[in-house]
């Protein structure tokens, strides 16, 4: 059984061979710790070529304007040094970079939502927000990294301020020459004013896509239909690549009806539901010319104590679906 197991694998990367090149990316998560080739050795086992390196600013609630950042109060991975640090481990084992800063609100509270009440506050948070992102483009100029995120979720405040952004990208392209995007949430990057100016269309791929407690790769496969077709009506009007910044389901059940949700009352384990949504949007995106690859939702450093067949979370580390990713993506390396 394990020889015929083999063989088809084999039959299934040998038929596949002269596929694209795919940013085939993993998520890595930020840690109070440095890391090493023993964390680093899982990332090129799964076939990943990529890896975000995330790291954090924090802002109390969604009217305060000031983001508080690369400090010591924060865990090694989320400041820059830390940053610094997992590259060159990544780099050492051929993984290219995506530095991609996201902002964290007290209690998890959504960083689309983020809006300032009054004119000077919007100018402090512009002010603060320049301080934060300009930071890590220098850093992604120190270390050559493939591709800059300019930012994470943040509707709202491009909504209000898009002359900021515009001239925020100018900023940021005099520091650093690398590819540049934008991580969309998956009902806002239709709506993004700046893709002209950026290199991929970044979008945080949290569609629904089926309803059912159980999805099958086939109903998801028909979910996307729509999606899919907005997502390359958008690609063609921009004359641009698009990226998935963030992709991936829980392991729970009716992983495909929300997946942008990470509530903890969701305690119903379901492996086949995130490995059918996985295989799913593989199928529906990762052959197509237009679309660049991914990034899973998430990836953590200490391989050993992370995800498993009992916990729900987004993390397809030591679940059936790693395996799954595992062969997509030595496809598309």
């Amino acid at each position: 059984m394990k020889y015929i197991k083999l063989l088809i694998l084999f039959f299934i990367i040998q038929s596949c061979k002269g596929q694209p090149s795919k940013i085939n990316g993993v998520s890595f998560v930020a840690s109070g710790i440095p890391v090493n080739e023993k964390h680093v050795n899982p990332v090129v086992s799964v076939n990943a070529n990529y890896a975000a390196v995330m790291p954090f600013g924090f802002i109390k609630d969604l009217k305060h304007p000031e983001i508080a950042h690369n400090t010591d109060r924060q865990w090694f991975g989320e400041t820059r040094a830390g940053a610094k640090q997992y590259i060159e481990t990544l780099r050492s084992k051929d993984i290219k970079i995506m530095i991609k800063p996201q902002i964290w609100v007290w209690r998890g509270e959504f960083t689309g939502y983020i809006k300032m009440e009054t004119e000077e506050d919007w100018k402090t948070l512009e002010k603060s927000y320049s301080n934060f992102i300009l930071e890590y483009a220098s850093l992604a100029h120190e270390v050559s990294a493939e591709i800059f995120c300019i930012g994470t979720e943040l509707e709202k405040f491009i909504e209000n301020r898009p002359e900021y952004w515009a001239n925020l990208i100018l900023e940021i392209k005099k520091i650093y020459k690398g590819k540049l995007t934008y991580a969309a949430n998956w009902d806002e990057f239709k709506r993004t004013p700046f893709w002209k100016d950026l290199d991929y269309i970044g979008v945080d791929a949290y569609f629904p896509v089926s309803e059912s407690k159980t999805p099958t790769v086939e109903e998801c496969l028909e979910g996307w239909k729509l999606h899919k077709q907005v997502i390359k009506e958008i690609s063609d009007k921009q004359a641009k690549p698009v990226l998935f910044t963030e992709f991936g389901y829980r392991s729970v059940d009716y992983s495909g009806k929300e997946p942008w949700k990470s509530d903890r009352s969701m305690t119903g384990v379901n492996l086949e539901a995130q490995t059918n949504t996985t295989k799913a949007l593989f199928d529906a995106f990762w052959k197509e010319e237009w679309f660049a690859g991914g990034f899973i939702w998430k990836w953590f450093h200490d391989y050993g104590k992370s995800g498993g067949v009992e916990n729900t979370q987004f993390t397809p580390q030591n679940k059936p679906v790693e395996q799954l990713i595992k062969t997509h993506y030595a496809i598309y390396k």
